[in-house]
């Protein structure tokens, strides 16, 4: 994914900043799974230092969706602000989600997974459509955790003796 990636290499050691058009192409390129298509705004402001280099995402626009209750589909506005350090190192690793360690030969960095990645877990696990955003959630499966008390007991000692005859002929 060339028009995603950052060359290093060439980068003086100071801030910059990138501008990239996020529109369904990209989101056929890395993956329709969570997102079928959307428009977004990224801003990259990359600080590149002796040892380190520091990116802050800035990502804004509308991702499409489809409903999970009426497979309607509906645009769902995603705002969301990411930093990631790159750190040189003797192998490249993900050490945890905002730190990196990359190789001091690596010449570029695909933004544009981590892009993929940031609006990727905006989206809710529960996609609805605004008009059911004000209705109260329903839940079937819920679990419900009934606690024993002393007059529970009391109500099983308490037990017609004529079951307790039936249950001797077993």
């Amino acid at each position: 994914m060339k028009e995603f990636s950052i060359n290093i290499i060439g980068l003086s050691k100071k801030a910059h900043i990138f501008d990239f058009k996020l529109s369904n192409g990209f989101f056929e390129k890395y993956g329709k799974e969570v997102i079928s298509g959307g428009d977004f705004d990224a801003k990259i402001f990359l600080d590149k230092r002796e040892t380190f280099i520091e990116i802050e995402f800035s990502i804004s626009g509308k991702a499409s969706l489809v409903c999970d209750r009426s497979l309607e589909p509906f645009d769902y506005s995603i705002q969301e602000t990411r930093k990631i350090v790159f750190k040189y190192g003797e192998e490249a690793k993900e050490v945890s989600d905002e730190i990196v360690i990359i190789t001091r030969d690596q010449d570029n960095i695909d933004v544009g997974q981590f892009m993929y990645e940031f609006i990727a877990l905006a989206i809710p696990i529960k996609k609805l459509h605004p008009r059911f955003q004000d209705e109260p959630e329903e839940d079937e499966n819920e679990i419900k955790i009934i606690y024993r008390t002393s007059a529970d007991k009391e109500e099983k000692e308490n037990i017609d003796p004529r079951w307790e005859k039936l249950k001797k002929l077993k």
